[in-house]
């Protein structure tokens, strides 16, 4: 947690100080493959939720990996794309993007990631999802410049600008 100070200028143009309590997003430590060049990763949060990564390589295409991850608890039945609400979107969000990086350090010659946004059960069909808008925040800090950005509705494909335009036509 840290301690936020903004300046302000009151309705009478005197200058106001408020205090706000900011908690900075943390990385939960999480449990690396048996094997250093493995696919799956799990991450427990501070509230005891368990989640999984996965990455899946494509048959067609071994340099383009997709990425899945959701909660594994069994208290969700199942169901991985759960919203658990317990306050710790940021710092998930940010294990993810760690996780992501130490698959790219085992696999430096991928040329593609993938993942898509699947929507919560009220939001229409057809419509860009809160998800896919908030993975969109994270692709800058998880991915350097090397890397191209291409948005197909919910799905989002991460290529290497080197060989993008190569590969995106095979896809």
């Amino acid at each position: 947690m840290y301690i936020c100070v903004r300046k302000q200028l009151n309705q009478k143009g005197l200058q106001n100080y408020q205090i706000q309590k900011k908690t900075v997003p943390v990385v939960f430590s999480n449990i690396n493959p048996n094997i250093p060049i493995g696919s799956l990763y799990f991450f427990t949060t501070a509230s005891g939720t368990k989640y999984e990564v996965r990455f899946g390589r494509r048959k067609d295409n071994i340099f383009h990996a997709t990425i899945v991850f959701g909660v594994v608890n069994d208290e969700y039945k199942g169901e991985e794309y759960v919203t658990t609400n317990k306050g710790e979107l940021y710092s998930v969000m940010h294990t993810i993007g760690e996780v992501i990086k130490i698959f790219m350090f085992h696999h430096p010659k991928m040329l593609i990631y993938e993942f898509t946004a699947i929507g919560k059960e009220d939001e229409p069909d057809g419509l860009i999802t809160i998800r896919r808008r908030l993975y969109e925040r994270y692709l800058g800090v998880i991915f350097s410049n090397e890397w191209k950005y291409d948005f197909r509705e919910n799905t989002v494909l991460i290529c290497r600008k080197d060989g993008m335009s190569e590969t995106l036509s095979k896809i």
